[in-house]
């Protein structure tokens, strides 16, 4: 029997999940060996991944029968991530992105502009899951460390604050679900199980260049340590 597939996704993207975990950036940022302007750097990346997930759904697929049953305006993190900078950064934040002194690493331009460019709504469907479903999961412990080992005020924080979305637990459940009952054929359950797969190593690519360029930009962030 073809397993569900949520749980199919779990399965499929294992290994590639606890490798982005393991990322160095990662575990020095939660670990307290990292500083305040990594996180503002990790924020910065963010902003620009979801901005061109959020950009691309609503854009092309926000009555599409593969995301329509998942699709949620609750789960937008666009303007918590604005909010978040202005905060952290200052009001001159998107001033500064534009014109470079809030950097970008070259993975996460890549990443925005495989989701710009090369979207299927398989492709969508599969970030949808791997980055709402994961803010939902870890992002409270994520909040909680970034605030205690760095000071990061919670006001900044709200990225991982889903207001319209009271029992984190329940919604996730409901989230899979829904999944699960969405019509697929085996072709395009296997390129929602790829694109998931690569989701997590596109995600991981942008932890390493964090990681290698961490004190020029982690300092060109704006934000000490």
């Amino acid at each position: 029997m073809t397993a569900p597939l949520s749980e199919a996704l779990r399965a499929a993207t294992a290994s590639a999940h606890a490798s982005a975990e393991r990322s160095a950036f990662v575990t020095d940022l939660v670990e307290g060996r990292a500083c305040a302007a990594a996180f503002t750097a990790l924020a910065t990346q963010h902003l620009l991944v979801y901005r061109a997930l959020e950009d691309v759904l609503r854009t092309h697929y926000a009555d599409h029968p593969l995301l329509a049953a998942v699709d949620d305006r609750r789960l937008d993190r666009v303007p918590s991530l604005v909010h978040d900078l202005g905060v952290l950064v200052g009001p001159d934040h998107e001033v500064r992105l534009a014109d470079g002194r809030l950097p970008i690493c070259v993975a996460t331009t890549a990443y925005a502009t495989t989701l710009r460019e090369r979207h299927t709504p398989e492709m969508v469907l599969a970030n949808h899951y791997v980055r709402y479903l994961g803010d939902l999961s870890g992002g409270q412990i994520v909040a909680r460390l970034v605030h205690r080992h760095y000071g990061v005020p919670t006001d900044g924080l709200t990225f991982y604050t889903f207001a319209g979305i009271v029992k984190p637990k329940v919604y996730k459940d409901d989230y899979r679900a829904r999944l699960d009952r969405i019509p697929l054929t085996g072709d395009q359950r296997q390129a929602v199980l790829e694109a998931a797969v690569e989701s997590f190593r596109l995600n991981e690519a942008v932890f390493a260049d964090l990681s290698a360029a961490r004190r020029p930009l982690h300092s060109a962030a704006g934000v000490g340590g």
